[in-house]
């Protein structure tokens, strides 16, 4: 980065959750940074808070010839702080370009794919920071700059083919599904952008075995395929799943690994590990230290987050995707065998949810119960031709719709697992839920 490392970093709508953990890393690093967004709150911007980093309101006003401006993807050129940086001749970059020239001087690992993402690169970020020093971004708004990193590990998002701007040393692949499909056509055209991705990676790449389309990849470097199955190269073995978490043998073709033991729930939260597991075996590091770090790993901000009121177990999670939602009641169940388990469901976007529809409706028809709330639009997309209403009716379950200011028909559950999905602002239907639980239990004592 040479003379840039004393320019001030001016980040262009910092509350996005890759965005806030790149200030992080650069501010840890010792570098200058400041940013702009929305007034709303965001979750990501308390740790920007913590460390001191400067947050404006969007005003063109904030920028300076002289600063380098990191752009969000979710901004178009036409925003009025990157028309103004034209306008002074300022330098703006992506956020997507940035992050693919500043990973160059590290051992970098890349964690890509449909679903998983944030968790495996929390965990990979967990293990690697507790044996050598390591950078890392993690979609949910954590970063960490560390001055001598070995290892840089970070989320990298296929989302309009971003993650084309970099060239990592590794990548892990957690599965390869059809989602953005405001976007993306067709499962095939998901795919091309995966592929074009793997040409691009310098050492080795490390997929989930039982994905039919990570099995079609063509490269020159090694693809390492991580699973349970026989024609897996990185194979669990053992597996106990109880409701501490999951124990298992892990081998390489045929050489033992080591034992690992993960305090997380869910067959997919297990394949995350082994790709973990795989990166760190072939960096060669000491695979009982990678064990021992697994067992203190608290996972990442809203995927699976619990909180206990009452004798009800409330969860937030980012769940936005029938897949997800599946793997999220099956962690539920599995930490949770004697108690029923209610979704309360919040779609993102209409053009996922007219897409997806069918596979909604099953993937929630997995819990006990189920309650919609209205779909949540984003900046791309305020409407569409689908109604909440059009989901509940496929969902035998249930799918009753609740609104914000009445959110008690889920008073009707105890000693319950009630798990709030969704990638909009489904929390504040929980906040009053909680409310509402929290007066009930007082009034009742």
């Amino acid at each position: 980065m040479g003379n840039q490392d004393n320019k001030l970093h001016h980040f262009v709508g910092i509350k996005g959750s890759g965005m806030s953990s790149l200030a992080l890393v650069l501010h840890e690093k010792g570098l200058k940074v400041q940013g702009s967004d929305v007034e709303e709150y965001f979750f990501t911007q308390c740790d920007l808070e913590k460390a001191g980093v400067n947050i404006l309101p969007f005003n063109a006003d904030n920028v300076q010839k002289e600063m380098i401006v990191i752009a969000g993807n979710a901004f178009p050129d036409t925003h009025e702080e990157l028309v103004r940086a034209k306008e002074l001749g300022a330098e703006i970059i992506r956020y997507h370009d940035f992050i693919g020239r500043f990973i160059q001087p590290y051992t970098s690992i890349a964690v890509t794919g449909s679903h998983g993402k944030t968790s495996t690169t929390g965990l990979l970020s967990h293990v690697l920071s507790g044996i050598e020093p390591t950078s890392y971004l993690i979609g949910d708004g954590t970063g960490h700059g560390e001055p001598d990193a070995t290892f840089f590990s970070f989320e990298a998002c296929e989302y309009r083919r971003h993650f084309l701007a970099y060239s990592p040393d590794y990548v892990i692949m957690t599965n390869i599904d059809f989602d953005h499909p405001d976007y993306y056509e067709s499962i095939e055209d998901v795919f091309s952008a995966f592929q074009s991705m793997s040409d691009q990676v310098k050492k080795g790449i490390f997929a989930y075995g039982d994905d039919k389309y990570l099995r079609k990849l063509k490269v020159d470097i090694p693809v390492y395929y991580y699973g349970v199955n026989d024609d897996d190269d990185i194979q669990a073995k053992n597996i106990e799943r109880t409701t501490k978490g999951s124990s298992f043998d892990v081998y390489y073709k045929n050489d033992f690994v080591g034992h690992f033991v993960l305090p997380a729930f869910g067959h997919h939260n297990l394949m995350n590990a082994l790709g973990v597991i795989a990166v760190a075996y072939f960096e060669k590091l000491d695979m009982e230290k990678v064990a021992q770090e697994m067992l203190t790993f608290k996972g990442v901000k809203r995927r699976f987050t619990e909180k206990t009121v009452g004798d009800m177990i409330i969860v937030d999670d980012y769940a936005h995707h029938p897949t997800e939602i599946a793997a999220t009641i099956d962690g539920a169940r599995q930490k949770y065998p004697d108690k029923e388990i209610i979704a309360v469901f919040q779609p993102h976007t209409f053009t996922r949810t007219i897409a997806l529809m069918d596979d909604f409706a099953k993937a929630l028809d997995l819990a006990d119960h189920v309650f919609l709330c209205d779909i949540f639009g984003s900046a791309r997309e305020k409407q569409g031709d689908v109604k909440i209403e059009d989901l509940g009716a496929k969902i035998e379950k249930g799918g009753q719709v609740i609104k914000e200011d009445n959110v008690s028909p889920l008073l009707d559950f105890e000693n319950s697992v009630m798990i709030f999905m969704g990638a909009g602002d489904v929390q504040k239907f929980e906040q009053v839920y909680e409310n509402l639980l929290s007066n009930t239990t007082r009034n009742v004592l």
